[in-house]
């Protein structure tokens, strides 16, 4: 298989996976992903309850293994004696990549900032600035891209380390 394949093998179903979860919880409950909101909608509403900050962590455990998982079940899957770390780090990065972009481009462009459902709007903030706040999005997957990066090289350091 080549390289790209690989990631997209496993980037698609991580990113309509996440995406889903996220989705989940906008419906459930917009305030469940508060952390991620604009400043200004932050700032007009209550702090989390300790029942949402509960359920919070619970849903960010189940985001967090499949971040993990999808990239390092793909640099796994193409582990033989010729992949060599370069390749490790670029399957494991391009998968958690792939993610990122979705996120940002799709989720956070295209669906928050674009279209704003009622769903993702935190009751009582209702056309606030920050509903249209690309820059922060784009500074997101910035953030994203180095987080991307670091879980590549960690993922490809365990794999060197794990026997053909």
């Amino acid at each position: 298989m080549t390289l790209m394949f690989t990631v997209v093998l496993h980037g698609l179903p991580l990113s309509i996976s996440l995406s889903v979860l996220i989705m989940v919880m906008l419906v459930r409950n917009p305030r469940l992903l508060l952390h991620s909101y604009p400043k200004d909608v932050r700032a007009a509403v209550p702090r989390k309850s300790l029942a949402e900050r509960r359920e919070s962590s619970c849903w960010a455990a189940m985001f967090l293994v499949l971040t993990i998982a999808f990239p390092f079940a793909a640099a796994l899957a193409s582990k033989t004696p010729e992949c060599n770390f370069l390749e490790a780090f670029l399957i494991a990065f391009g998968v958690a990549f792939l993610f990122n972009l979705v996120d940002w481009l799709i989720l956070d462009w295209l669906i928050f900032c674009t279209i704003t459902p009622g769903f993702a709007v935190v009751p009582g903030t209702a056309g606030m600035a920050g509903y249209k706040n690309y820059a922060m999005h784009f500074r997101g997957f910035l953030a994203g891209s180095v987080l991307s990066i670091v879980l590549g090289l960690l993922i490809a350091t365990t794999v060197a380390l794990i026997p053909v």
